[in-house]
This record gives C-alpha cells, structure tokens and sequence, in this order.
C-alpha cells in the first residue's frame, strides 16, 4: 500500500469525524427545541460523542447490505432543523438508506416520510411545559431504581416529558447516607459512570442531576408520604422495591398525598395487569391505577414470541432462561429460603425456577398452557439469555427465520422490542447498555423442520428498565409519533 492511500484512511477518518461533529448541534436543538428524539437504526444519537455517533453509523452495516455514513445523514438533520418539527422520534439512520434508494428531492422526500410532524412545532410558555411533565417517584433505589433514575434524568433535557421528582428509601443508617445513594447513582460497576453531574444538597436532602432537581424521601411505608408538601402532584410512583406486588399492598401508594398511579417493576400478582410494552400496551386504560411492567424476562422472550406466532404458529416449547446472579443470591454460601440460592453466587451455576413462561401467556394468551421453563443463574453480573426450544405450525429454515426476525427488528412495530445481531464473535458483555428487550444472535439460531430454537440475549436491568420507562410514557400521555414508518413496502 502507497503512502498516499495509508494517509487517505486517516483523512477520510478525520473527515468522518468533523462531520459527526457538525451534527452534534443539530442534533442536540432539535432535541431541546422541537422534542424531536434523533436514532440511527434504534441506537440513540442524543448526548453522544463524535465516536458514539460514527459507531451507530458503522453498526448499520450488520443489519443491511451497505454501510451508512455520516454524510448521508447531516443532509438530513440539516433540513430537519429547517422545518419547525413537532414532537417525535426520527430514525435518520433509516431515512438515509431509503433516500439513497428512492433519490430525488430530500426535501419533498422529508415531507413524505416526516409530513404529520413538519411545521408542528409550538413556542411554549414555562408554565405550558411545566403542565405538560408528569411527576415520577421512584419507591426504592436498588439496581432497576437507579437505573430508571439514570433513564429519566437523561431524557428529561427535551423537556414536555417524564420529571424525576423524588426518590423514597428507608433511612440506611450512615450519617452521610445521601452522600452514599449519591454515589451509587454516580458510579456503576456495571454500566460505569453516570453521563453528567450529580450534586448533593444536603441542607434540602436532595440530589441535583444535570439540572435536575431530585428530592430524596425518607420514609418507613408507601402510605406515610405526602408528597404535596414536596410540590409533587399527581404522580406516578414507580415501585422497584419487589415488596408489595399484589393489589392490596401497592394500592397503600394511592394512600398517600400526590400519588395518581403505581407502576411496579416486577411481575404483578392477582388481577394486577402485567404490560410487556409493544406487546399489550394497549390494555392500559385511564382507569388503571396500578400496572406491572412484567419481568426482564417475560419483556426479553415475549416480542420475540410474538413475532414467530404471527408468522410460523407456535404449538409448543421451552423456555430456558441462563439470567446473571441477582441481590436475591448470597455472595457466600449461606441460609437462604430457597432452593439452591444459599450457595455462592459468583462460584456457582444455580438451577432455578422462573415464572416467566407462564408469565408470557398474561400477555400473549394465545400461548397459554403450551410453553415451560426454567432457570440457571450463572456467574455473571449481568447480561442474560434466554432459549426458546419451540415446535412450530409450518416449517422454517434458518436463512428464513433470520431474515423474518431482521425485519421485524429494524422495520415493524416491535423495533423498540427486538434488536437483531449477525456477529460470530458477540458475547454478553457485548449488550451491556442495550435499551431492548430482546436481542436476536442470528449465528445462534438452530432450524430443523417445524422445530426452531433461538438465543435471545437481553440486558436485564438497562433494557427492562427501558420497557419500564416506555409503560410509564404511555400512563402519562406522553407519547411520540415514530418515523419513518416504515422503511420499505
């Protein structure tokens, strides 16, 4: 190789990189502005690097034949930023590759694609926006609440959204307590540092997130909280606690002051609903007071199920699910009323129980009765996976079923839900982060005849609590329009 052509690779990287730079603004006004959430192929561009960007961009080459490069999409948000956008969710990833297919004027192609949004955009007074926020209380502050935490405060920079407006815990007993949940929310073992700044103010005790400010709330029980006295009206608490999961104990939040509706981070006992967002979001009424956004598991195999049912018919299967160490195990060896959960958790593959194949069929009946399951906690601190081993209504080929589950990952209405991988080199930590419910390991996928069995990795914390804040989102009316529609016929 020339001299010339080894310096060609660092210019055209440089290039590269100025223009991801050039969109950095864009991106950012269009967020802040118009409420307008920017992706490229389901990844968030929103808050980015130039490398974070230039990475969302290469990730197009695993799910379509050609690559996506940041110059054909700055055309895009540079003509999004002309049209006074309302509120929405663009995938410019996806408007790119088809306008490089369609051609023609980017501007009348825009207007096709983005129409019922484009000059939508309305100026708002500080009193109009504060009534458009919903008020969210997170009950507890373990690995979901934290994570929710992280989730809300990084989304509310658009504003017209959901608004961390407290969080409630018992009181730890540290004399610098605030300091200590502080840094828990800073520092992540897991999913590392928390992307911006956190202050303590101690003489209000509250947290101060990027702007945001969080009061935290020290309190024995959920009914012995009034939460007006905090200016918190109306609010949506989320309870991550897993203590109280049936109707009478979470119905003790309605008790208290400020509180309108209960969200609960586990699966919801009785005749509690139990919502897998993209699945059964449309069960949610105005009437509901308490709903449960399911299990991480229930939310990781159910979009993938429903998208094989629809096409192939399931008749039955199994569901094994191999799910990261959780708070419930011991570190050591130790009592534990469970079977086999006293052992070390970091030393030990654990058979469990899950519910979560019964737990499927709340939310998609017609497989009531025909799927089984079980678990194996392993040593690892997140990241799980699930197989479904099932037989099927007609026969399938692993060239067809991958292709079927790769569209329906980038171009239906579960691309929130399932994300698609074609890598022989993945690995969990490779999903650490990853807001779906479900990831796809196309390289994995077995098809003999009608039987068919599917790796499904999932982030059990980041992308459940995801489908948490997505249930949540829609119990508030704060909902988005999502673009393109479609990206092919």
């Amino acid at each position: 190789m020339s001299h010339e052509q080894i310096n060609q690779h660092l210019s055209n990287w440089t290039e590269r990189e100025s223009t991801a730079e050039a969109m950095i603004p864009l991106i950012g006004r269009l967020y802040r502005k118009n409420n307008v959430v920017t992706s490229v192929y389901g990844r968030s561009i929103i808050n980015q690097s130039v490398i974070g960007i230039i990475r969302a961009h290469r990730f197009v080459r695993q799910v379509e034949d050609s690559e996506l490069s940041v110059h054909n999409t700055l055309p895009i948000l540079q003509a999004m930023d002309k049209m006074d956008l309302g509120r929405g969710h663009v995938d410019i990833g996806k408007l790119a590759v088809k306008f490089k297919e369609e051609g023609g004027s980017l501007e009348e192609f825009l207007q096709r694609e983005i129409g019922p949004i484009v000059g939508q955009y309305q100026t708002q007074s500080e009193e109009d926006a504060e009534n458009d926020t919903k008020d969210i209380v997170l009950y507890g502050f373990g690995r979901i609440g934290r994570l929710l935490a992280r989730i809300l405060i990084e989304k509310a920079g658009g504003g017209n959204n959901l608004r961390l407006r407290a969080i409630v815990v018992r009181q730890g007993g540290a004399e610098n307590d605030l300091q200590k949940r502080a840094s828990l929310l800073r520092r992540d073992s897991v999913h590392g540092p928390f992307n911006g700044t956190i202050t303590v103010d101690e003489e209000n005790c509250a947290l101060i997130a990027n702007g945001n400010f969080i009061k935290v709330i020290y309190s024995p029980g959920p009914d012995q909280v009034d939460y007006t006295q905090y200016g918190i009206n109306n609010a949506i608490v989320i309870d991550n606690t897993g203590i109280w999961r049936d109707e009478a104990g979470l119905g003790l939040h309605l008790k208290s002051k400020g509180v309108s509706r209960v969200m609960l981070t586990a699966p919801g006992k009785g005749d509690i609903k139990n919502i897998v967002h993209g699945i059964n979001n449309d069960w949610i009424t105005d009437e509901d007071r308490i709903l449960s956004a399911a299990s991480c598991t229930t939310n990781a195999i159910t979009p993938v199920l429903k998208a094989i049912v629809d096409e192939y018919g399931v008749e039955d299967g199994h569901v094994e699910t191999v799910h990261s160490y959780t708070n419930d195990q011991n570190l050591i060896d130790n009592y534990h009323k469970g079977s086999r959960r006293g052992r070390s958790a970091p030393l030990n593959m654990v058979i469990t129980e899950t519910g979560a194949a019964k737990a499927v069929a709340k939310a998609l009946p017609e497989l009531k009765g025909k799927l089984s399951g079980n678990a194996i906690r392993v040593p690892t601190p997140n990241v799980s996976m699930a197989i479904l081993n099932l037989n099927l209504e007609k026969e399938v080929t692993v060239e067809g079923v991958n292709e079927y589950l790769r569209d329906m990952a980038l171009h239906s209405e579960l691309q929130k839900q399932i994300d698609f991988v074609n890598s022989p080199e993945v690995v969990s930590t490779d999903f650490v982060g990853s807001r779906h419910a479900g990831i796809v390991d196309a390289q994995a996928t077995i098809a003999n005849g009608k039987r068919l069995i599917l790796y499904v990795w999932y982030d059990n914390e980041a992308g459940y609590s995801a489908q948490v804040v997505r249930v949540v989102n829609q119990m508030a009316g704060v909902t988005y329009p999502i673009f393109p529609k479609r990206a092919r016929d």
